[in-house]
């Protein structure tokens, strides 16, 4: 689990909690900012891996689907 995020952390479950991401369905996923690749590859797989967000629906490998927040990720962007 994370123990504390970082402003870009923030700023990427907002932009989640706001419908404007998507995530690749892969064990190491990348993350998509209206529409555009997310330029920090470690801290898409840090939220993911720490539980903080995912995939709304599971796809084929490589897949590109909504990403959302998760119940812990949503506690901790305190909506």
């Amino acid at each position: 689990m994370l123990v504390e995020l970082n402003n870009r952390e923030r700023a990427t479950l907002r932009a989640v909690a706001e419908g404007r991401v998507e995530i690749t369905c892969s064990s190491e996923p990348d993350l998509y900012v209206d529409g555009l690749p997310l330029c920090d590859q470690a801290t898409a797989r840090r939220l993911v891996h720490g539980g903080l967000l995912g995939p709304a629906r599971t796809d084929d490998v490589g897949s590109r689907v909504p990403a959302v927040l998760t119940g812990e990720g949503a506690v901790r962007l305190g909506t």
